[in-house]
């Protein structure tokens, strides 16, 4: 069964980064597929998967991120200033970050029009084991 774990941008706005990576860590190591509102700081990027390196086993054999942007690169100046003053206020809710176990998910995919998530069956893998 695929595990998909919605994590609003409230839930994690107030906790520091350590908390954030356990909250990410917590759900992936149960083989869900978080769908983050928002994304991480780019020091708790790099914090997650130093975690994630420290904790590969024959049971959680890591994760895949992406991070699905739809702030535009060519958009107006003017747009571009409101974009920063939002962020400024509401804090880093542009974008949609994916991490799920590298288990079960094999790729992310992403273009301008639609998302791949590519998965592998857990019971399939078990049985080539």
């Amino acid at each position: 069964m695929l595990t998909l774990q919605f994590i609003p941008y409230h839930e994690i706005q107030d906790l520091d980064s350590s908390k954030r990576i356990q909250k990410i860590m917590k759900a992936v190591k149960m083989n869900k597929i978080v769908l983050m509102e928002g994304r991480l700081k780019t020091h708790e990027e790099a914090q997650l998967i130093r975690k994630t390196m420290e904790e590969i086993s024959d049971e959680f054999k890591g994760i895949e991120l992406s991070v699905i942007d739809n702030s535009s690169k060519d958009v107006k100046f003017i747009r571009k200033l409101k974009d920063i003053f939002v962020n400024m206020l509401l804090g880093e809710r542009h974008g949609l970050t994916i991490i799920g176990p590298a288990k079960i998910v094999k790729e992310i995919k992403q273009d301008p029009d639609k998302i791949q998530l590519l998965t592998e069956d857990i019971k399939s893998s078990k049985k080539r084991n």
